[in-house]
């Protein structure tokens, strides 16, 4: 086991030195651990140990690297093979170009403020094209990017209504959570627990109403539940 998150290390860039040497975390992988942690804590280390969660300062998600995206997974300690069990079915999801896809994105930032200068409707174009032609989980060519500005438009004002068969947010359908990811409102009745709620952008508006007012900008998530 120390060997492979020898190699893990490595791969990362990591300078691997042995116990004596100057460190500010160290990773731990050895039959009878607490007398290595003792020392390693009193000299001020933030320690991980493999298989030892309660000696741990910090544990280390399973990571899905395409970078500069980083898709980290992680179980607060509780099953180093659950995280790495997500980390295999997530994986073959994750187009290799991804990160290019990304740095893309990342260079196309002026061409989108001049194509869409409000905040706001840039934000609803981007969301729109991420669900649609730019997928991020669908490979695309370089040229997608400058495409899509070139020849898009940022959808217009609409409200979506979600009618919930449950109180679980897992029952969402995907185009349910997708509304709700995207939403600049949330219109909601009383009755909607606050789980579905959650489930919406952290800076969307929720409004308590009857029925959703007409003519808000943007896109207005409207929820209610099945009687």
């Amino acid at each position: 086991m120390a060997e492979a998150k020898r190699r893990l290390l490595e791969r990362a860039g990591a300078v691997i030195v042995g116990e004596d040497a100057p460190a500010h975390i160290a990773l731990v992988a050895c039959e009878d651990p607490e007398p290595v942690v003792a020392r390693l804590k009193a000299r001020g280390l933030l320690v991980n140990v493999a298989d030892r969660p309660d000696l741990c300062d910090f544990t280390l998600p399973a990571i899905v690297e395409r970078d500069p995206v980083t898709i980290a997974i992680g179980t607060g300690g509780a099953s180093a093979g659950l995280a790495a069990a997500l980390r295999q079915r997530i994986e073959p999801l994750i187009p290799a170009g991804l990160g290019a896809f990304a740095d893309a994105l990342a260079a196309a930032r002026g061409a989108m403020r001049a194509r869409w200068p409000d905040g706001g409707e840039r934000r609803r174009a981007l969301g729109a094209a991420l669900s649609g032609p730019l997928d991020p989980l669908r490979a695309q060519d370089e040229d997608a990017v400058t495409r899509w500005i070139a020849g898009s438009a940022a959808p217009g004002d609409r409200i979506e209504a979600i009618v919930l068969t449950s109180a679980d947010p897992d029952d969402l359908t995907l185009r349910q959570a997708r509304w709700l990811a995207q939403a600049d409102r949330v219109t909601h009745r009383a009755d909607v627990p606050a789980a579905i709620l959650d489930r919406a952008r952290a800076d969307a508006d929720r409004m308590l109403c009857d029925a959703p007012p007409e003519g808000l900008p943007g896109l207005t998530v409207d929820v209610s539940s099945a009687r």
